[in-house]
């Protein structure tokens, strides 16, 4: 199998990373987690950050082949429908998107929303296997964060998602609808039993003050030194501390807008008879 090229791009507005991953025989390419940028003040959206993965795909002669999700961010707005648009390529998810679909339909009573997955192109189960080009890519199914969480295997690579970050900082959240700190654990822990030189790629980095943005990892660094999820942290222990930190968290600037356009493939909800499509906001339910 071809060694794969790794470009990523981290959009610092919102912490994300998202990757292009490469076959360097065939060409195809695969971006995974894409960011549409979306201004919350003016409710206007933007395409700067998916322009630079144009820009890169288009320089490198790659033809896009999947726009892959790890999860339905609530951090983020996903910019898969407009790079669908330019570029092409199937769009996938988890197959618990469904599930995701269900109950945002009903947090934000939203009467057309599709509940089938059938927004996207294709959904993905644990222990599916595809291709990029020849480069094989391994679906590992990590809920936790979210119940659709996805980990995309691909060598001696690992794309993680939001499952984990740097050392430093720790895990992902669980308070989100459908997340479950036990549930984390198990999958950080399935993660975390692929071989030790693996690198694991995650999906956003919060540096702390004094160091610069990184978003690389390895098995054996987060098993001796994450915060949170160490080798010798059991279950246990684990979810106290993670259901502690999250009773102490806010809630994502972005969450409101972002699910309402991810569990609909990237694309904003249908336009009303003016022509304008609209975000929902709840009031005192969440």
């Amino acid at each position: 199998m071809p060694t794969p090229l790794i470009a990523s791009f981290f959009d610092p507005a919102t912490f994300t990373v998202s990757h292009v991953v490469s076959d360097p025989v065939s060409l195809q390419a695969a971006i995974i987690d894409s960011v549409l940028d979306y201004d919350p003040k003016s409710g206007r959206t933007s395409h700067a950050s998916a322009d630079k993965l144009i820009d890169h795909l288009t320089r490198e002669g790659l033809k896009l082949e999947w726009l892959l999700e790890t999860h339905a961010h609530a951090d983020h707005l996903s910019a898969a429908a407009y790079l669908q648009g330019k570029l092409g390529g199937k769009l996938a998810i988890g197959r618990p998107i469904c599930e995701v679909q269900r109950t945002f339909k009903k947090i934000f009573n939203l009467k057309d929303q599709d509940t089938t997955g059938a927004d996207f192109d294709q959904l993905l189960d644990d222990g599916d296997r595809f291709r990029i080009g020849e480069i094989e890519v391994g679906v590992m199914r990590t809920p936790g964060h979210t119940p659709a969480c996805l980990t995309f295997v691909i060598g001696a690579n690992a794309f993680i998602g939001d499952t984990l970050f740097m050392p430093d900082y720790g895990s992902a959240r669980c308070d989100f609808p459908g997340g479950d700190a036990a549930t984390l654990y198990r999958s950080v822990r399935r993660i975390l039993a692929l071989p030790p030189t693996t690198r694991l790629h995650l999906c956003h980095d919060y540096p702390p003050e004094g160091r610069a943005p990184a978003w690389v990892t390895t098995v054996a660094e987060q098993r001796e030194k994450n915060i949170h999820v160490h080798d010798g942290i059991d279950e246990a222990a684990f979810v106290r501390l993670r259901e502690a930190r999250d009773r102490s968290l806010s809630m994502p600037v972005l969450l409101l807008p972002a699910v309402q356009v991810n569990i609909r493939a990237g694309k904003p909800p249908a336009p009303e008879d003016n022509g304008v499509s609209y975000l929902k906001i709840p009031l005192n339910l969440l």
